[in-house]
Formats: C-alpha cells, structure tokens, sequence
C-alpha cells in the first residue's frame, strides 16, 4: 500500500494520538490533527491531504458531517468517518456527503489499514472516470452533431452546445425532462408528428434503429434558435441504446445533423454541373455548327455557281446540253461532296469508342447507381435491381456506356420529381439471350414509376433538340441512342405498367467461352 498523506479531524486527544501512532506504523504521514470543523476545513485547504479521517461528534457548533460536506464540495478530498454509534437518521446525513467508508470505535489497526486502503483506491478510481467524464463531455461538446443522452426511462440526461443551439433549450433547463418535450421532431414532408426516436432505440436495445429523416421544431415560445427558422429545420437523426455490464438497456444517445447546408451545397453543386453540361452541350453544338460551316461552304458555293452557269446554258435559245449535262453533273457531285461532310462531322461529334474493352453491364449499373445515390434518396426513390452475373461481357467504350445508363436513370429521377407521385421506385434489370454461333445479345431494362409517357411520343423522345423540359435542350435521348447504335445495339422506350416508362437497350455480346474483361 502506497504512503498518504491523512488529516485527522478527532476531539478526543487520547484517541487522535493512538490513530496517528496507527498511521505512522502504516507508513502514512499525518499532515495535521484537528479537534474541531471549522479548524479541519481550514487544514484541509491549506494541506491538501489524500485522505481525512473524520470524527462525527466535534467540538464547537459544526460536526463532522457538516464539515465533510464542505470539504467534499471545496477540495473533493475523500472522507472516512470515525464514529462511536451509527444511529439511523446520522448514517442517513453522512451518506448525503459520499463517504468513502466508516470505522467503528474501538477498531482495531488492520480495520484502519483496510478502510484506508479500500478508500484511497476507491477514490483515484473516482478520479480517473471524472476525468474520464470531462474528456468525453469536451469532446461531445466540441463536435458540430447535436448530441442528447437519455436515461432508461427516456429523460434528458445531458445536452451539447450544438444541441442546445438546435433545440433552444439548455442542457440545465432539459435536464430530467422527457425526450419529447425539448426535441420535438415531425415528419420531413407531411409534418406528421413522429415516434421520439430515443424510445424506438430503447426499445429495440442492441439493435439500433435505422438513421431517418426529420424535420426539428424550434422550442415553442422561444426566441428564433441559431439556424432554425420558424417552420423548423431537415436533421438526420441516429440514435443507440446505452447497454449496461448485465446486458440491460441504461439509456440512449441520440446524435442529430442540420442538413440545411449540406443540402445548399448539394444544390449549388447539382446547378454547377448543370450549367457545366449546358454549357458543354451549347459549345459542342457551337463547334459542330462551327466546323459544318466552314466545311460545307466550298462545296455549297460551287454548287451554286454551277447552278449559275447551268442556268446560263438553258437560257440560250440553242443550249449546249453536253455542257449543261457536264455542269448539272458538277452539282451533284459537289452535293455528295457536301453530304460527306456532313457525315464525317457528324461521325466525330457521335465518337467512335476511343477506348473499348470488355464491359460488365450489372457491375457498371451498380457503379452508376452509386454515383447517383444521393440524387434517389434526395427524390425519396426506393431502387430494386434483378442483374445477372458474371459473363457474357459487352465490348465497347465503359465512358460512353456509364454516360448512357447516367442518361436514363437521370431521366427517371426526373420524371417521378412530381409531388403527387406516392410510390417512386426504379427497377433496373438484365438478362441475357443464348449466345450462338455469332454471339448472343444482353438487355438492360430502367422502368420508373413517374409520370410515363404515350405511346405515340416513343419515337419522338429520341429527336434531337425535341424536349419536354422547360430548360432541356432535348440532347440527352438522342446521345443515348448513338451510344447505343456505335455498339450495334437498339434502344426503345414505352409506357410502363400500371403508369410509368420503360427504356430498354440491346447490346451484343460475344459467347462466355470467348470473353474476358480488360
């Protein structure tokens, strides 16, 4: 046992010399002696012991355990109380001043050795979880989540600055108060009032509930919080049950983030990309109108002046036909002529794969799904997928083949954007015909379940230019099917059942014996 240092509060000298010649066999130094409280308050601010053995019954007008009250509360030195009767109503006012233990009078040197021991060790334990609660307090402090930790019975326990700024109460004001009442949470779209989610996860124990969305209602009454406006902000809410050493539920934490400026950046970053691809549409349709001027202008002027001259010839009362045979001849080829041009420009802005391989179609559709995650759980779209997997691989571009699955399902999370429509699902499938000789074919399927189109307007979605969208440019089928058609595949749409669309592309495939990824 380590050495200590003891301050003895006892008013019966005989018995203060005997503790003390106790303690210095033990091999603790007694750093003072007191026969009164007021003088043991004064010694213990002025030593500091590690330990204070306290008679109950002192002299003058403060006993013992008024004094260790004080002592506790100024130095949070531990106290052992020395006392000669234990009756009811005194052990009933010690305990109020946590005790480290009592001795009974007469006690006998091993009785000391062993409550001192047991107290010192009891209280650098005590020290180490206060420690332990103030670097755990700092931290939940610290961290921008609102934090809130409730008791088993569902009250308010402690509180973080973020929480406090979010709910507009403070962690004192909360303090024992059911859940409910200081974070009142709603439904983020209907404002339906939803189950505390601190009494779902005490509920479920071990087995945390899911994360969700809500929306926080400012405190009712309260001055307008930091960053809650009136009609309250979207949080995302996580909340676990605090299991104790027997396996029983002792509370639960919930952690709660503002999304307001996530979702801000979210939007500002969606617009950027949307004015990105405007813009790139805008100046590859520029540089294409750019590049089919200057390379059809030659030949349109020669036709023209060939036209000139052809009139030239029949406007002579004897016209040369050989001539004007020769010059019409001129025409056409320089129309021909103009016409490669055309297609030769317009095989480059449809790019030929610059980089094919072999494709995996499921794996690109769960990589494509992936990119676009938060844009379906922002649109509430519950997604369900039936792929194959494993070989028969596509050989093409893997760029030209993500950008036209992007297409489609970018197309299908706005076509279920509209408010009326409950159930939004997205249901991507695959499957593979027998490969021949020749090779077999695989088809990809996006069904939604948005506002559909006719079946008249098939065909026409895929026009160039032809949009339905206020600010579409009416650009993304018709690339699509490019995409399609560069990979010798097709690619329809139709109304779905009972209301949506469907996109559906073949590709082919070679056989599984022959394939293998790049």
């Amino acid at each position: 046992m380590s050495a200590a240092r003891i301050l003895i509060v006892e008013d019966d000298r005989i018995v203060a010399r005997d503790i003390q010649q106790q303690l210095a066999r033990m091999g603790h130094e007694v750093v003072g002696t007191s026969a009164s409280g007021e003088d043991a308050i004064r010694l213990a601010g002025r030593h500091q012991p590690d330990l204070v053995l306290m008679d109950i019954r002192l002299e003058g007008e403060m006993d013992g355990i008024e004094a260790a009250r004080r002592i506790r509360d100024t130095h949070r030195i531990p106290i052992v109380f020395l006392t000669a009767y234990a009756n009811d109503e005194t052990v009933r006012r010690a305990s109020l001043t946590e005790p480290f233990g009592y001795l009974l009078k007469p006690f006998e040197e091993p009785q000391m050795r062993t409550v001192i021991q047991m107290a010192l060790y009891k209280h650098a334990s005590d020290v180490k979880l206060r420690m332990s609660e103030r670097r755990y307090a700092t931290t939940l402090a610290s961290i921008r989540d609102g934090v809130i930790l409730c008791d088993a019975d569902g009250r308010v326990g402690f509180m973080n600055r973020a929480a406090e700024a979010m709910t507009g109460w403070t962690a004192a004001e909360a303090a024992g108060l059911p859940l409910a009442t200081v974070f009142v949470a709603v439904d983020e779209e209907t404002h339906e009032p939803l189950e505390d989610f601190a009494a779902l996860a005490l509920r479920s124990g071990p087995l945390a509930p899911p994360e969700r969305l809500s929306r926080l209602l400012p405190r009712a009454g309260a001055p307008e919080c930091a960053g809650v406006a009136a009609g309250g902000v979207v949080i995302e809410e996580r909340c676990s049950a605090v299991i104790d050493d027997r396996g029983q539920v002792a509370g639960a934490i919930l952690v709660f983030s503002d999304l307001t400026q996530r979702r801000q950046i979210a939007e500002a970053l969606r617009r950027a990309e949307a004015d990105l691809a405007h813009i790139g549409r805008l100046t590859m349709m520029g540089e294409l109108a750019t590049a089919i001027a200057h390379e059809v202008n030659q030949p349109l002027m020669a036709i023209v002046t060939n036209a000139g001259t052809c009139l030239q010839h029949l406007s002579k009362a004897q016209p040369d036909l050989a001539k004007t045979r020769a010059v019409v001849e001129r025409i056409v080829r320089d129309a021909q002529r103009a016409g490669d041009v055309v297609r030769s420009i317009h095989a480059l802005a449809r790019r030929t794969p610059a980089d094919p391989g072999w494709v995996d179609m499921s794996a690109l559709i769960a990589d494509t799904l992936a990119l676009v995650r938060a844009e379906l759980r922002r649109a509430r779209i519950r997604v369900e997928t039936d792929l194959i997997q494993g070989p028969p691989w596509v050989h093409g571009d893997r760029v030209q083949l993500q950008q036209l699955l992007l297409n489609l399902v970018m197309n299908a999370i706005e076509a279920m954007a509209a408010p009326e429509i409950d159930d939004r699902r997205l249901r991507i499938t695959t499957d593979a015909e027998a490969a021949g000789p020749g090779g077999g074919r695989i088809r990809v399927r996006v069904e939604d379940s948005g506002v559909g189109i006719a079946e008249a307007d098939a065909e026409t979605l895929f026009r160039a230019l032809y949009t339905t969208k206020p600010d579409g440019l009416g650009m993304g089928l018709s690339i699509s099917r490019s995409i399609v058609e560069l990979h010798g595949g097709r690619l329809a749409a139709g109304p779905a059942v009972p209301r949506g669309s469907v996109f559906e592309f073949v590709l082919p495939v070679k056989p599984p014996a022959t394939s293998g990824r790049e």
